[in-house]
């Protein structure tokens, strides 16, 4: 990784984020009476390359696709040293290949940019809702950008079907990968290191809830399935998602074995999280879920904005609104009655309990986007605040 991308040299190659004690969120969301426990931000928005969760399940697919090719053709051994694959032997191999998806955006970026560093055709399919800048990187990363007009769904049926047309092409499923879920499952043992080194037990007196911003699934289920393998019974993950886009939930909650999407119970997915912007879940992930996840809570576009306001306020942290979403689960789960019921019929004692809010994506969000965020979310804390003053 360090030979393809020099930023990474200082770690090594390791892809990893920090996990930052975020005690003056905590107390700017729900003060200092009643604030149980200790919150932390895992900084998923400051991954390197990519500045999103997506790295995570999009690199080790890429990864695994180049090694699997290199192997084939006898340039790598299964022993020999991975800097191979960004020498210009496996380059001219890898330039026959060509590695597709559909995105909304952020898994775009991660599979284009290190698909095209290693010398891929890369190829991402983009919905309505991808941001123009984010289009705009990847082609300067020599990446193809396909723009459709429909949602999430027709991007990645459109790589799809480009990928079975072509002999030489590797599409990137982000409904069905193992590979992008296994790639995010790891994220589990490096979080389960940096709690021991905060010094945060997780056990049953000392439960871990991890709130995570989810799209169709992939990543937040991935690293619910790498957390309940490491502390089962111990760890409550929860998913976030858009009101207008609740796949997962809707999925879940149907009971069916069937896909139900969003549109079928008469939701637009229109919102402004376009990192979660899908109308059906991932058909590898929810079946797992149904078992696994702790439950899912709704964000409307507004909240996202005033969460995304309150973390740069109290903490100077920038992301943007998909990743904002997990920011209100310690308070929705301390103050809403589905909250209060699951601590209570769980049993859950919340006085040790370690939070963690998961940070998908912000750090590659041009500056002018992110103050119009803050703008657009200050605006939204004055009619707030006006608003209160007049009932009061």
């Amino acid at each position: 990784m360090a030979t393809l991308f020099p930023e990474l040299a200082s770690t090594d190659g390791e892809v990893e984020s920090q996990l930052m004690p975020a005690t003056a969120l905590q107390h700017a969301l729900i003060g200092n009476d009643g604030a149980e426990g200790a919150w932390f931000i895992k900084r998923d928005d400051e991954l390197p390359i990519a500045g999103s969760i997506k790295a995570r399940g999009g690199f080790h697919e890429v990864l695994a696709i180049a090694e699997s090719i290199a192997i084939e053709h006898g340039i790598l051994a299964p022993d020999d040293d991975r800097r191979v694959l960004a020498a210009a032997e496996a380059r001219a191999l890898f330039s026959q290949y060509s590695v597709t998806v559909g995105s909304t955006g952020n898994l775009g970026l991660s599979i284009g940019v290190m698909a095209a560093a290693l010398g891929f055709d890369a190829v991402v399919h983009m919905s309505a809702d991808a941001k123009a800048w984010k289009k705009d990187r990847l082609r300067k990363r020599g990446v193809r950008v396909v723009e459709h007009e429909g949602d999430y769904a027709e991007a990645v049926a459109a790589g799809r079907e480009q990928a079975l047309a072509a002999p030489r092409c590797h599409f990137v499923d982000d409904e069905r990968s193992a590979l992008l879920f296994f790639g995010y499952a790891a994220a589990a043992r490096y979080l389960s290191r940096q709690l021991a080194e905060a010094g945060r037990v997780v056990d049953a007196a000392h439960p871990l809830f991890v709130y995570l911003p989810c799209g169709v699934g992939g990543a937040p289920g991935g690293i619910t399935y790498g957390l309940k393998a490491l502390f089962g019974e111990h760890v409550h993950c929860f998913f976030a998602e858009p009101v207008a886009s609740p796949c997962v939930l809707v999925q879940l909650a149907s009971g069916a074995d069937a896909p139900v999407s969003v549109y079928d119970i008469g939701l637009d997915n229109q919102t402004d999280a376009d990192g979660l912007a899908v109308g059906q879940a991932s058909h590898l992930v929810s079946p797992l879920m149904a078992c696994q996840l702790a439950g899912v809570f709704t964000v409307p576009d507004d909240q996202l904005y005033i969460q995304l306001l309150a973390l740069k306020t109290s903490m100077g942290v920038e992301v943007e609104p998909s990743a904002a979403a997990g920011i209100g689960g310690p308070g929705w789960l301390r103050d809403s009655p589905e909250g209060q019921a699951y601590v209570r019929d769980h049993g859950l004692d919340m006085r040790d309990a370690t939070h963690v809010i998961w940070a998908t994506g912000g750090s590659l969000v041009p500056s002018e986007e992110l103050r119009r965020f803050q703008a657009y979310a200050a605006t939204l804390a004055g009619r707030e605040s006006g608003a209160m003053q007049q009932v009061a």
